[in-house]
């Protein structure tokens, strides 16, 4: 199962993704080879690699880095997470990834915008044939809600280390849309959590994302319920 999961932040998308890997496992069974990186989730500066095992000190540091060290960094994880390593694993579930940076760069990373070097809207579409080289099969999903829900769930429960700002939500969204629309990737659907509690969105996800399922993920599931029944 290939993925790529965009959206707002305070949309729902990393809270879903962990259903989604939940899902998947209880009906496809775990992917191989075991052990591997459930889904990657870590292309919002400053939440950069696996940012659980970076210490605070370090983290602070890489965000005192000037715009184009920044830049530089972004398109290596893009390069990294595009090896043809990464999909030969069963699954490749990537959050935010290069729609994200081309959303948020140009407002608060301090790179990308439009006519630079750099500009991450031209690089967004520059970079999906690879990804279709890669995983033809990739589907895109745009998880999103409005406005008034993303301020209240900014207010209620912010984010440690957020990067949205309240001020800039009406643009963000339009921006996320902007590029799921624009998007090379021809398999996709949206997801609207304004008023879906999570097991609704997650329904939501299963239903929509039948029809694009790969033929091995088909024969994942059928050799699962098998196993499972006994068979």
């Amino acid at each position: 199962m290939r993925l790529i999961l965009v959206g707002s932040e305070y949309a729902g998308k990393t809270t879903l993704v962990n259903e989604i890997v939940k899902w998947r496992d209880a009906t496809m069974g775990a992917p191989t080879p075991q052990g591997i990186v459930p889904f990657h989730d870590h292309f919002t500066l400053p939440w950069v690699g696996h940012w659980d095992e970076i210490s605070e000190e370090d983290l602070e540091k890489f965000m005192a880095l000037g715009p184009e060290l920044k830049e530089m960094f972004q398109r290596y994880q893009f390069a990294y997470h595009l090896s043809p390593w990464a999909y030969r694993d069963t699954d490749h579930i990537l959050v935010g990834f290069h729609i994200e940076d081309a959303v948020y760069a140009p407002l608060y990373y301090g790179y990308g915008r439009k006519g630079e070097y750099a500009d991450r809207e031209s690089f967004a579409r520059h970079i999906e044939p690879e990804i279709l080289e890669q995983g033809p099969d990739t589907v895109l999903v745009l998880v999103k809600a409005t406005a008034e829900v993303i301020v209240e769930r900014m207010r209620n429960k912010p984010h440690a280390r957020g990067v949205l700002k309240e001020k800039d939500i009406e643009t963000v969204l339009e921006r996320f849309q902007y590029h799921y629309d624009h998007s090379l990737l021809r398999y996709r659907f949206t997801l609207d959590t304004s008023d879906a509690t999570v097991e609704e969105t997650l329904r939501q996800f299963v239903e929509s994302m039948e029809p694009h399922l790969s033929q091995d993920d088909r024969m994942r599931i059928q050799t699962h319920s098998a196993l499972g029944s006994g068979g």
